[in-house]
């Protein structure tokens, strides 16, 4: 993947959940995605007036696929504190959940 000079490549889907966890944590346990997506944007360098659409879709696609997936979400934490369809994040705090 060719990344503009300035800009922190976007390894595997792993490193984003983990930088979804991250900015779920600094958040103070949920967020609307919205709000998680300009977090991650602004910690890969990105400009959050211009977050490309390929970045925004790779955090939604990362967040529901951990989510969905009973193991993933076991080890991030991840939940939808309003259920399914619901645009707000949430990440459980549990220090045994990988980090």
């Amino acid at each position: 993947m060719d990344v503009p000079a300035g800009k922190k490549p976007i390894r595997v889907k792993q490193t984003l959940c983990k930088h979804v966890r991250k900015a779920l944590l600094s958040l103070g346990g949920e967020a609307h995605r919205s709000m998680v997506i300009e977090h991650v944007a602004r910690n890969l360098g990105h400009d959050v007036r211009q977050i490309p659409e390929e970045l925004q879709l790779q955090v939604i696609v990362s967040f529901e696929q951990t989510w969905r997936d009973e193991r993933k979400r076991a080890a991030y934490g991840f939940h939808l504190p309003f259920g399914e369809g619901s645009h707000r994040w949430g990440v459980l705090s549990d220090p045994m959940v990988a980090a």
